[in-house]
């Protein structure tokens, strides 16, 4: 068995591939790491780039675009391997990444998933997006991360260069025990893209497992390569499956206040919008409620059987509001956040 398979799922990627998938197989592949390439129903010439160029490459294809969560899911399920590198096609990758993810894992029997540093293929000097230094969520479910908080982006200054657990690593490029996301049912592939990574780590922890970080390891992330951030099918997905994502993991006790207040400050999100004459995103938001609402019951049945037993929040949640330390308290980097509001958050360390 190969230890590690780098897996990059591909959808209408020529361009990317073309530009990344070099620099990946130079500085990656040996005689314990294989890229495979699996491929999401491409329309452009992906295909044919890829057995014109890359003839000896495993390739799996797909017969139309499962998007990223059951793209993954039929992809790894025909995949052996120790370990999984989840690595998008718009990634440049450095000398020597591999090795500090897969050695994190192999430390630890608590660790499921580790993530690297990941800055902007654009602006260098920058975090990207993405991931930067390593993802967590507020007790109402908003996303940041070490070097990233809403759109404020931090320039790369080592201030989060240690290697730290954390909520959540990023879909980007993350390294997971094969074994591990086997077993926890892999992505949900009902979310389909946006926030899955999120609900993966998530779920993982709420089984006892630690989500990592590594600044040994160094990646470089185009993003935007599928939606833009600001697209209203982007926004449609990201209020959806942030829903989902709470109704699924929340402990007890904390759901509904908290699912309530989020609902809440989803319409007061609406509204600004609506002020903005941004209609199409007004449209998201309502369409993700509304398709929320539907799929309730499915996500009842699956927490009454799976959700979290304990009635506390897992390690490294921020315990307070961040929009209201970033708009309110100008709170704009992760470096100003209370170490005090987080359990193990790498903050202090």
């Amino acid at each position: 068995m190969i230890r590690t398979a780098i897996v990059i799922l591909n959808w209408n990627g020529e361009g990317f591939l073309q530009k990344f998938l070099p620099g990946v197989i130079d500085k990656s592949v040996n005689t314990n790491t294989k890229v495979v390439i699996a491929d999401n129903g491409s329309t452009d010439n992906s295909i044919s780039f890829l057995q014109k160029n890359f003839p000896g490459i495993d390739l799996i294809q797909f017969d139309k675009n499962y998007g990223f969560t059951e793209g993954y899911n039929k992809a790894l399920a025909q995949v052996e391997a120790e370990y999984f590198i989840l690595l998008n096609s718009d990634i440049e990758v450095t000398d020597n990444w591999v090795s500090p993810l897969i050695e994190v894992l192999d430390k630890d029997p608590e660790v499921a998933v580790v993530m690297p540093k990941i800055k902007s293929y654009s602006d260098p000097e920058l975090f990207e997006y993405a991931g930067a230094a390593g993802g967590f969520v507020d007790k109402f479910g908003y996303p940041f991360c070490r070097g990233r908080i809403l759109n404020n982006i931090e320039k790369d200054k080592g201030q989060y260069d240690t290697s730290t657990e954390i909520f959540w690593a990023t879909g980007a490029c993350m390294a997971i025990k094969a074994e591990t996301f086997k077993k926890s049912g892999g992505f949900d592939s009902y979310m389909f893209a946006h926030m899955e990574e999120i609900d993966l780590c998530w779920r993982l922890k709420n089984q006892g497992y630690k989500i990592m970080f590594t600044p040994r390891s160094v990646v470089y992330h185009v993003g935007g390569g599928s939606l833009p951030n600001e697209h209203p099918r982007k926004l449609y997905y990201n209020f959806r499956n942030n829903l989902i994502l709470l109704y699924k993991n929340l402990p007890k006790g904390k759901l509904y206040p908290i699912l309530i207040t989020r609902l809440i400050l989803d319409g007061i999100a609406a509204i600004k919008f609506l002020l903005g004459f941004k209609f199409s995103y007004v449209a998201a938001v309502a369409r993700a409620h509304f398709r929320f609402y539907t799929v309730a019951s499915r996500y009842h049945k699956y927490r009454k059987k799976n959700g979290p037993k304990t009635r506390e929040f897992p390690d490294q949640i921020f315990r307070k509001s961040m929009l209201i330390r970033f708009y309110f308290k100008k709170k704009r980097k992760f470096s100003e956040l209370n170490p005090g509001y987080f359990i193990s958050s790498g903050q202090n360390q």
